[in-house]
């Protein structure tokens, strides 16, 4: 396991090293930002659950002036894990659910 994170919404957020080195090859900008994906995960500027997939929750860190880190977790029985993250310039909709 590369992480297991307690999200502001009470449940853990998972990922392996695996799948976190197929996740950077697609997203090839996030590999050396791990630290601001965790974070998103862990203290997050704004929670979102996803507009399309009510199991699917947008979690944004602003690294800069409208300038984002996402990491998107889905939530099955209980246990989370890491779908994706990149960097974005915009919040997608959804209904927000957490903010600071």
């Amino acid at each position: 396991m590369m992480f297991e994170i307690l999200t502001p919404l009470g449940f853990t957020v998972r990922t392996s090293e695996s799948y976190w080195q197929r996740l950077i090859i697609k997203h090839p900008d996030i590999g050396d930002k791990l630290d601001l994906v965790q974070l998103a995960l862990i203290n997050p500027d704004q929670i979102h659950r996803s507009s399309h997939d009510k199991t699917v929750f947008l979690f944004y860190v602003m690294r800069k002036e409208k300038r984002w880190v996402e990491a998107v977790a889905k939530r099955l029985n209980g246990d989370g894990f890491l779908i994706t993250a990149y960097q974005t310039d915009g919040i997608k909709e959804g209904e927000l659910l957490w903010h600071k």
